[in-house]
């Protein structure tokens, strides 16, 4: 899947201002709005990228899914997402390997883990390199909002 990237355009429309995205989908101003909180989802797997997705946007968020680390940061929404929930073991680039990233280029994006294989080192790692949570696949989707909303309240806490 290929990222979509959020540079909007912007205008008025019957009295309300309207943004368009560089994909054209068009949005009144209350909707572009939501964009602050957007969810980034990076994950190797399809179907987890589509459920992850399916249950953001069930919860009123937007999600853009991504299949590698590197797409994500290929994408420049690394700068611009609110959240990031990512797999830990992907090829190439790993999920601890793009929060060092992040961290070396300043990026203090609030970071979500989900893992199918994570052990004691790999927690503790990615928590004190300052990630809000892993979780071990399968969650409970109830557990994950959970913390998607503590980490959009300690990005909004920060700006």
């Amino acid at each position: 899947m290929s990222g979509l990237r959020l540079g909007m355009t912007h205008e008025r429309e019957g009295g309300h201002e309207c943004f368009e995205d560089n994909v054209g989908n068009r949005l009144r101003a209350e909707r572009a709005s939501e964009m602050t909180k957007l969810i980034a989802i990076i994950d190797d797997d399809d179907a987890m990228q589509d459920s992850l997705r399916d249950l953001m946007e069930a919860a009123g968020l937007v999600a853009q899914c991504f299949g590698s680390a590197e797409e994500f940061l290929q994408s420049g929404l690394h700068r611009q997402a609110a959240c990031l929930i990512t797999d830990i073991l992907m090829p190439k680039m790993s999920g601890l390997q793009l929060q060092a990233r992040l961290k070396d280029e300043g990026c203090d994006i609030p970071i979500i883990f989900i893992t199918a294989y994570g052990d004691a080192r790999m927690r503790i790692q990615a928590m004190r390199e300052g990630a809000v949570e892993l979780l071990a696949k399968p969650f409970d989707h109830h557990q994950l909002l959970k913390t998607v909303r503590a980490a959009l309240d300690m990005r909004a806490n920060k700006l």
